[in-house]
């Protein structure tokens, strides 16, 4: 096996179309504990537009490879990994702003991290699903204890994020409700949810305090969305963010409803995988890939991303392979 990868480096903060170059890089070689995976497939995420951007700029010494879901098979083990061997599929999320990221052909990870592919995903659905799964996870399970019975909302239900956490709300049992533009409503009522609302229509919160309001808020748009959250909270619900706050927000009305506010910021976990994991074999979870893309057209995955009301619904997922190019993914 070659010494050398292909490898996608961030060069520069700023634009997408002159951040990157493709570099041929030094294969890395597993330590104690952890594996090497020849990368199959990984995906395209706001945290990664945020990186590009410069926004953990202080986290981040350029030139650098980032990247946080990888797809893949085992190629080789370091000392002490034991709980895989050469030729197993696996996925995982990679620590952030911690050594290589994931757009290149290999990849370095603890095996601690690491869980075994849902055998009904392909390696492009398993990676457009590992960071967007977890977080969904965290969020609605681990954070705000989702129950059966319970009515859940779902802001921008026909994104990366929305589209699982419709899914996985849905699998716990709780009434969905999901803003989403107009031409997304067939959309995410076909993947669970009960009342699609056209935010762009006007005042989503009169309509879903016409529902009887709801026990959970979950926030993938940032906005006002802080703020305005008690306007259609039960007593004692909870809102869970995943976007970073840049400008300071009122949450005096929280305490009128009793609040419980959760920041999220994702950390990667072999449980929390394997826990979407199952609700992906047990038919529960399909993750929706909306573009795939080569790793070499990692820029246009970013612009495609950035695309406003343009993008793909679902991930954007990046195909480090050339033979796994297609929108219908070949299962490999």
């Amino acid at each position: 096996m070659s010494t050398s990868m292909r490898a996608v480096e961030l060069v520069r903060f700023g634009d997408a179309d002159t951040a990157f170059a493709i570099r041929e890089l030094p294969r890395p070689a597993p330590g104690p504990g952890q594996v090497l995976v020849r990368v199959l497939a990984t995906s395209v995420n706001p945290l990664d537009l945020q990186t590009r951007r410069g926004d953990y700029r202080d986290q981040v010494v350029l030139p650098a490879v980032i990247g946080n879901d990888v797809s893949g098979v085992v190629v080789e083990t370091g000392p002490g990994a034991d709980d895989f061997q050469p030729g197993d599929e696996v996925w995982y999320l990679a620590p952030m702003f911690a050594g290589q990221g994931t757009y290149a052909e290999f990849h370095v990870v603890d095996q601690a991290l690491v869980a075994r592919k849902p055998a009904r995903l392909s390696h492009v659905e398993a990676a457009g699903l590992a960071l967007v799964g977890v977080t969904v996870w965290e969020a609605l399970v681990e954070r705000a204890g989702v129950r059966s019975g319970e009515r859940v909302l779902v802001h921008g239900g026909a994104g990366g994020v929305g589209s699982v956490a419709i899914q996985v709300a849905a699998a716990l049992g709780a009434e969905v409700v999901t803003t989403a533009r107009a031409r997304d409503h067939e959309f995410v009522t076909g993947l669970g949810a009960d009342t699609a609302i056209d935010f762009s229509a006007g005042d989503y919160a009169p309509q879903v305090r016409a529902l009887g309001g709801v026990n959970v808020v979950l926030d993938t748009v940032g906005g006002d969305t802080l703020a305005r959250s008690p306007e259609v909270l039960a007593d004692r619900g909870h809102v869970v963010s995943i976007v970073d706050i840049p400008e300071p927000q009122n949450l005096l009305a929280a305490w009128g409803v009793n609040a419980t506010y959760h920041f999220l910021f994702v950390s990667p976990g072999r449980a929390k995988l394997e826990a979407v994991g199952r609700l992906v074999d047990q038919g529960g979870l399909q993750p929706v890939i909306g573009a795939v893309l080569p790793l070499a057209d990692v820029a246009q995955a970013h612009a495609l991303l950035e695309g406003g009301s343009g993008r793909p619904r679902g991930k954007i997922a990046i195909a480090v392979q050339s033979w796994m190019t297609s929108t219908s993914p070949p299962r490999c």
